[in-house]
């Protein structure tokens, strides 16, 4: 199965996607995890105003069939959450890219390592069963 990969957006080992504007950035999970996980039943969102350092856990994503912790892509603080996912956290499964993001980040400096869309689609298919 392919999964999509946006190639404007950027991507982690532990399957987040980030899309860097200036010094903010929206952050979810990338079409292949949610798949992974099944249906997303709950989501466990940061307090605004809390901050992370690269690949720090930042949240939590339930689904019918596991649980999986959030890493944020790069150090950051946390600017708004997508309130909509309390309610609403079948968004994931139905939107990763758009109305399923998670948290929105002001970027510390110092970007750490992130994949292209190229390079993220190869490296799941190195892992992929």
């Amino acid at each position: 199965m392919a999964f999509n990969t946006p190639a404007e957006l950027q991507y982690s080992k532990t399957h987040e996607w980030i899309r860097i504007e200036g010094d903010e950035a929206t952050v979810g999970i990338t079409d292949y995890a949610q798949d992974a996980l099944g249906d997303v039943v709950y989501v466990d969102l940061p307090q605004v105003g809390a901050r992370f350092e690269a690949d720090g856990v930042f949240g939590a994503v339930e689904s019918v069939k596991a649980a999986s912790d959030l890493y944020l892509p790069v150090a950051g603080e946390i600017i708004a959450v997508n309130e909509a996912l309390v309610n609403n956290p079948e968004l994931i499964n139905k939107d990763p890219y758009g109305e399923g993001w998670i948290v929105k980040i002001r970027v510390a400096p110092g970007i750490g390592a992130l994949m292209s869309a190229d390079a993220y689609a190869a490296y799941v298919d190195t892992i992929k069963h």
